[in-house]
C-alpha cells in the first residue's frame, strides 16, 4: 500500500516550497519526490477535513498563513508586514485555523470559509522575556487544541504554556498559564491518549517535561527527562515529539545531537528513556510515524534527506532502514490523516 506524505521546507538555498512523495508501507521505501507548490518557506503543513492544506505561508514580502487545496491549488494567503508564521493547526469544530508566530510573538485566529479560504478572525500579542539568550522576547512556537477543546500555547521565549478560551467566532481569552523551568525554552506539546498528562518538549535546555493536566489550562509539572546522553556536552536543541497512538512509547528529535530519544510511557504516565537514535542527517526538525505506525521518518534541514525507522510496535524501539533519499530543505513532514 502506499501513502503520500508532504514536507515543508526552508527556500533558503535550493527549495521550492511544498514536496510530497510516495511511501510504501510494505518496504518502507519512499519514491516519486515532487513538488507540490511553489510556496515561499513553508515550515509546517496542517490538513483539515476537507481536502484543504494550510500552511506558513508568504506574498509579496510579507507573512502570515497561506490556504491550499490537496490539488496544490492555491486559495488565499492572509499577510501582514514582518515574518510568517511557524506553526498552523486546524479546528474542525469550530471551523477555525490557529497560527503561532515566533519573531513577532504572537497567536492568531483565522476563520475557514465554507471554500477553505481563511480570514483573521483574533490575534494576541504575548509579552515578557526569559533568563536565555535566545529569549530577549516573546516566541510562540506552538498552538494547537487541548483534550477539552481550549486552545494552548508554548512560548519559547517566556517559559510559558498559555491557555485561551476560543469562543464560536474565533476570539481568544487567556485562562491560565504554566512557567516551565527558567531558560528551558518551551517549544511543543502533546498531550496523553488516556491519562491526563501532557508532554512538552523544551528547546534550550533539552527536556521534556511531564505535566499533569487538570483541565482548562492546569498543568503541573510531574516529571523532567532529558533528550541527550550523560556524556554529551556540544550544543543542542531539540524540536518534534509525537506519541505512538497506543499511548506507550513518545518520541523526540534532537538537533546538534542529530538523534530520537525513545521513552517509554510508564503506568503513572511518567517516562523512561529506552535508547537515542543517531538519525544520520543533520539538523532532524521534524520527523512523524507512518498512519499505520509501523515507521517512522525524520527530515533533516541541512543534509537534505530523509531517513526511515522501522519502528517495533511492541518495544517501540527503532531500526534504520534508510537515510538517502532527498527532500531539500525538509523541516515538516505530515502524512494526510
Amino acid at each position: 500500500m502506499k501513502e503520500i506524505v508532504y514536507f515543508g521546507t526552508y527556500t533558503r538555498r535550493i527549495s521550492q516550497g511544498i514536496y510530497k512523495a510516495d511511501f510504501d508501507t510494505e518496504t518502507g521505501k519512499l519514491s516519486n519526490l515532487e513538488l507540490f507548490a511553489a510556496e515561499p518557506s513553508p515550515t509546517y503543513l496542517a490538513f483539515d477535513q476537507h481536502q484543504h492544506l494550510y500552511t506558513v505561508g508568504s506574498h509579496d514580502g510579507k507573512g502570515g498563513i497561506a490556504a491550499y487545496k490537496t490539488d496544490g491549488v492555491l486559495l488565499n494567503h492572509v499577510v501582514e508586514e514582518g515574518a510568517p508564521h511557524c506553526y498552523v493547526a486546524v479546528d474542525e469544530k469550530r471551523s477555525l485555523v490557529y497560527g503561532a508566530n515566533y519573531h513577532k510573538g504572537q497567536v492568531l485566529v483565522y476563520k475557514r470559509k465554507e471554500d477553505g479560504c481563511l480570514e483573521l478572525a483574533d490575534k494576541v500579542q504575548h509579552t515578557g522575556h526569559g533568563p536565555h539568550e535566545n529569549q530577549a522576547s516573546p516566541h510562540v512556537h506552538y498552538t494547537d487544541l487541548t483534550p477539552d477543546q481550549y486552545l494552548v500555547t508554548c512560548d519559547l521565549g517566556t517559559d510559558e504554556v498559555i491557555t485561551y478560551d476560543v469562543d464560536l467566532e474565533g476570539k481568544l481569552m487567556k485562562l491560565a498559564s504554566y512557567n516551565c523551568n527558567p531558560g528551558a525554552g518551551a517549544r511543543h506539546l502533546v498531550f496523553h491518549h488516556h491519562y491526563k498528562i501532557a508532554y512538552l518538549i523544551c528547546e534550550l535546555n533539552s527536556t521534556i517535561e511531564v505535566l499533569i493536566y487538570d483541565g482548562v489550562g492546569e498543568f503541573e509539572q510531574m516529571q523532567v527527562i532529558s533528550t541527550l546522553p550523560d556524556d554529551y556536552s556540544g550544543f543542542n536543541g531539540t524540536a518534534a515529539i509525537r506519541l505512538s497512538k497506543d499511548g506507550k512509547f513518545l518520541y523526540a528529535s534532537n538537533r546538534g545531537h542529530d538523534s530520537i530519544a525513545v521513552y517509554s510511557i510508564l503506568a503513572d504516565g511518567s517516562l523512561e528513556l529506552l535508547e537515542i537514535v543517531p538519525t544520520n542527517g543533520k539538523n532532524p526538525r521534524d520527523f512523524d510515524l507512518s498512519p499505520d505506525q509501523e515507521f517512522l521518518i525524520a527530515v533533516h534541514q541541512d543534509s537534505d534527506n530523509a531517513t526511515v525507522f522501522k519502528r517495533n510496535p511492541e518495544t517501540g524501539r527503532l531500526a534504520e532502514l534508510s537515510n538517502e533519499f532527498q527532500v531539500p530543505e525538509a523541516v515538516c513532514i505530515s502524512f494526510n490523516k
